[in-house]
C-alpha cells in the first residue's frame, strides 16, 4: 500500500525526471505533518530518520522489499504548538534533521496584580490602592512573549486582509494558517497614521520582511462611501508616488552596486545661503564624497512635462553646483532636453516604462543607471543614451 509519503516522493520524483529533461528547475513538493510532537516519532519515521538527513542514500522497505529514497525536491514540514509541554519529547535526532522556525519572541513589561512578588514591587501602586493588604502585590516585570509589537503588526495586518474577499483558495488557506499560529498575539487596531516601528537587531532581522509588508498593509488601509451611507466596505490604498519613488531608487542602486551613502535619497542641501531652505532630492550619486549627480523621480504622465518639476530640478542642480539633473517619469515617452536660458543648466528628462514585464522594467532602469554613471564619471554633465 502507497501511503501519502510515498505517493508524494513518487510525485516528486516525476516532476525532477521531467525537469531533467527540459533542463527547468523541479517543482517543489510538500508534506505537512501537523501536529508533529504529538505521534509516536520512532513509529512515525522509522528508518526515515536515515533518509532525511541523507537523500542521496536509499533504503529497503521492511514489509514490501523494494527499495525507496527521499527525492532532493520533497520537502517535510511538522508544525507544532509551542505551548504544549510535549515538546519537550522531541528527540535529538528528529531535531538535528529539521530546521525549527520559531514564532518571534521577546521580553515585554507588564504590570499586574500578583498573589506573589514577581519581578518589581510597585510600591507607589500598593501604597495607593492596597495599603495594609498583602498580598496581592502590584508587581512591574518583563514576560519573554510572542506577544510582541512585531507580531500584533503582522496579526493585525493578516486580519484586515481575512476580512477582504481573497480571491485564490491558497492565499486564503495562508492567512488562515498565519491567523492560528499568532491565535495567542492581542488584536489590535491600528490607525494608518499611527503605526509603530520595530526595531530589529540580529535576533529578529528575519522579521524584517514580514513586518515592513504588515506595515504597507496597516499604512495603506482605507475605505471609500458616500456621505449617507451606512458601509462597511474594507479597502487598500497605495500611495504610488512613494511606491514608484522607492522602486526605482532600489532598482537604480542594484543596478550600480551602489549602497544608499553613494546613491542617496533625500537630504544633501540647502537652497540659500543661510541655510533654512533644506532640500529633499529623490536621488543625488556621491561616488567619493561630493555630489556628481543629482535627479527626481515623479509618478506622472511623462507626455504632459510639469514645469514645477523642472524648477525643482533647477533647484537641486543650483544648490549642488551642477550642470544639470535628470528628471524620471513614468511613461513610454522618448528623453527630453531643455537648456535654461542664461545659465545653461541641462535638464533632461526620461521615462520608465511600467507597461511590460518586470524584466523589460529593469532594462529602462538599467538604462537610466547608464546615464547617471556617466554623469557621475563626468563631473555631472549628462551624456545623452547610445
Amino acid at each position: 500500500m502507497r501511503g501519502p509519503l510515498r505517493q508524494a516522493a513518487e510525485a516528486a520524483r516525476s516532476d525532477a525526471r521531467e525537469a531533467a529533461t527540459s533542463g527547468e528547475a523541479p517543482k517543489r513538493h510538500y508534506l505537512v505533518i501537523d501536529e508533529i510532537n504529538r505521534g509516536s516519532l520512532a513509529k512515525v519515521f522509522g528508518e526515515l530518520y536515515f533518509l532525511l538527513e541523507y537523500r542521496d542514500h536509499g533504503i529497503q522497505l521492511p514489509y514490501s522489499q523494494e527499495p525507496f529514497s527521499l527525492p532532493k525536491n520533497l520537502y517535510l514540514i511538522g508544525t507544532m504548538n509551542t505551548a504544549d509541554r510535549s515538546i519537550a519529547l522531541v528527540d535529538l535526532a528528529l531535531r538535528r534533521r529539521f530546521h525549527f522556525v520559531d514564532l518571534l519572541h521577546g521580553y515585554r513589561t507588564r504590570e499586574e496584580t500578583l498573589p506573589a512578588v514577581r519581578g518589581r514591587i510597585r510600591f507607589d501602586a500598593q501604597v495607593r490602592r492596597r495599603f495594609g493588604l498583602v498580598p496581592p502585590v502590584e508587581v512591574r516585570h518583563d514576560d519573554y512573549t510572542a506577544d510582541i509589537t512585531a507580531n500584533r503588526l503582522v496579526k493585525a495586518a493578516v486580519v484586515r486582509l481575512g476580512r477582504m474577499r481573497i480571491r485564490h483558495r491558497r492565499n486564503r488557506d495562508a492567512l488562515r494558517w498565519t491567523a492560528a499560529v499568532l491565535a495567542d498575539v492581542t488584536h489590535e487596531e491600528y490607525r494608518p497614521t499611527a503605526v509603530p516601528k520595530v526595531t530589529f537587531d540580529r535576533l529578529n532581522r528575519h522579521y524584517r520582511r514580514v513586518v515592513a509588508l504588515a506595515r504597507l498593509v496597516l499604512q495603506g488601509w482605507a475605505f471609500e462611501a458616500d456621505r449617507g451611507d451606512d458601509v462597511r466596505a474594507p479597502g487598500f490604498l497605495v500611495d504610488m508616488n512613494l511606491l514608484f519613488e522607492r522602486f526605482v531608487v532600489r532598482a537604480l542602486r542594484e543596478a550600480l552596486g551602489a549602497d544608499d551613502r553613494t546613491l542617496r535619497s533625500g537630504g544633501g542641501a540647502t537652497l540659500d545661503e543661510a541655510e533654512r531652505i533644506r532640500l529633499e532630492p529623490d536621488l543625488s550619486w556621491w561616488p567619493h564624497g561630493k555630489c556628481t549627480f543629482v535627479g527626481d523621480v515623479k509618478y506622472k504622465r511623462d507626455d504632459r512635462i510639469s514645469n514645477p518639476d523642472l524648477y525643482q530640478l533647477l533647484a537641486y542642480a543650483t544648490a549642488f553646483d551642477l550642470p544639470g539633473g535628470l528628471l524620471i517619469y513614468a511613461g513610454k515617452s522618448p528623453p527630453s532636453t531643455h537648456v535654461v536660458r542664461h545659465v545653461g543648466k541641462r535638464l533632461e528628462v526620461v521615462s520608465v516604462d511600467l507597461s511590460g514585464s518586470l524584466p523589460e522594467t529593469l532594462a529602462c532602469v538599467e538604462q537610466v543607471a547608464r546615464r547617471i554613471r556617466r554623469a557621475a564619471g563626468g563631473a555631472g554633465r549628462l551624456a545623452r543614451p547610445a
